[in-house]
């Protein structure tokens, strides 16, 4: 979500991440992502939580057929794109200078028939939400969007906003830090939590999300 260019100097093993493309096979399709770490940092590179999130929808134990689906902090739209080739209608959303780059990688590798399945848009977690109508979303995805505590209350805003009764939210994450921790709690103030996946071998979680039931609906 946050275009945070990270320091190279505090991290490893990140060599991947420098190089131009990366290439995955989801959904019987081959998938080229572009990345430009140096342009546009933490949002143009492919984190191992997006993959993890696409092997686990199309496992399929969620059916996105035919259902609307909306990615929060897309980053290079790898997630968003799975889930259009498994049949979801997208909206595939990012900061404002994130936008080119991202469309360009969906557009790059989306046939022209599921193309118009897939919308790219702009979102800043917080503003300008009734551009997004309330409740629309049978799913809302997320991978590693959980880094910076300054957006957290922003993205659970977001969240409130974008959520019907019936949406599922699926988080994909890696518990770095224990602020990410907090933000677990802070989002099960709002909405009924369960762990649906654990990646060992990445250390990624998978997290569901649903919207409490209120008492008049008991």
């Amino acid at each position: 979500m946050a275009l945070v260019p990270y320091d190279d100097t505090h991290l490893w093993g990140m060599q991947k991440l420098h190089k131009p493309s990366a290439v995955y096979l989801f959904a019987n399709h081959t998938i080229q992502i572009k990345q430009n770490w140096q342009q546009l940092g933490v949002a143009a590179v492919v984190w191992d939580a997006a993959v993890v999130l696409c092997t686990y929808l199309e496992t399929g134990e969620v059916d996105l057929r035919g259902r609307s689906v909306i990615e929060l902090g897309a980053g290079t739209g790898l997630l968003g794109i799975v889930a259009a080739l498994l049949g979801a209608h997208v909206t595939i959303t990012d900061r404002e200078a994130a936008l080119a780059f991202l469309k360009a990688n969906v557009q790059a590798n989306l046939p022209t028939d599921i193309q118009p399945r897939a919308i790219v848009k702009e979102l800043t977690w917080g503003q300008n939400l009734t551009s997004f109508s309330a409740g629309e979303y049978d799913f809302i995805l997320g991978a590693d969007i959980v880094y910076l505590e300054e957006t957290f209350a922003d993205l659970l805003q977001t969240l409130d906003h974008l959520c019907a009764d019936h949406t599922v939210i699926l988080l994909s994450c890696r518990l770095r830090y224990e602020r990410d921790q907090n933000f677990l709690m802070m989002l099960k103030g709002f909405f009924s939590v369960r762990e649906v996946c654990y990646d060992p071998g990445n250390d990624i979680h998978i997290f569901e999300a649903k919207r409490r039931k209120r008492k008049e609906d008991l």
